[in-house]
C-alpha cells in the first residue's frame, strides 16, 4: 500500500466562459453549458500536437471554487433525494474537486481551443487533456 504524500498538479491551461457563477453553471455539459475558450499555457502547448477540430476529448478539471471538506451531498442539490456519499455523484464539492467533461474540439486558433459544451465557470483550471479512445483502441 502506497503512504501518503505531497502530490502537485499545475495547471495546462485555463476555460474562458460566459458562466461567471457557479450558481450559474449546468449540472452536466448537455443540460445547456455552453462552448468555450481553453487557453492552453505556452509550455503546454506542444501537448496539443495531434488533437484537430472534430476530435471528441476529456478535460480533467480541478473546481477551485469547490469545498473539499465534503464527503456527502445530496445528489444534484436536491433535498428530496437521499444524502449520499460524494464518490457516487458528480458533486464538484469532494475531496480532490477534479472535474470530469467530455467536450467536441470545435476550433482551434494557435494554442486555444475552443470547446463543448462545459459546465466549467470562467477561470477554471484544466490540468489535463486526453482523448477519447474508441473501444478498439489501446492507445
Amino acid at each position: 500500500m502506497t503512504t501518503a504524500g505531497n502530490y502537485q498538479l499545475a495547471p495546462i491551461g485555463f476555460i474562458q466562459s460566459s458562466v461567471k457563477k457557479r450558481e450559474d453553471a449546468a449540472k452536466q455539459g448537455y443540460e445547456g453549458a455552453p462552448d468555450v475558450w481553453l487557453h492552453v499555457n505556452g509550455q503546454a502547448a506542444a501537448g496539443l500536437e495531434g488533437i484537430f477540430p472534430g476530435d471528441e476529448i476529456i478535460l480533467i478539471t480541478w473546481f477551485h471554487m469547490s469545498r473539499r471538506d465534503v464527503l456527502a451531498v445530496h445528489p444534484r442539490g436536491d433535498s428530496n433525494n437521499p444524502v449520499t456519499g460524494v464518490f457516487a455523484t458528480r458533486s464538484p464539492d469532494r475531496p480532490n474537486p477534479l472535474g470530469l467533461h467530455r467536450v467536441k474540439v470545435l476550433e482551434m486558433k494557435g494554442t486555444s481551443l475552443k470547446v463543448g459544451p462545459l459546465e466549467a465557470i470562467d477561470g477554471t483550471p484544466v490540468v489535463d487533456i486526453k482523448p477519447v479512445l474508441d473501444r478498439s483502441e489501446d492507445g
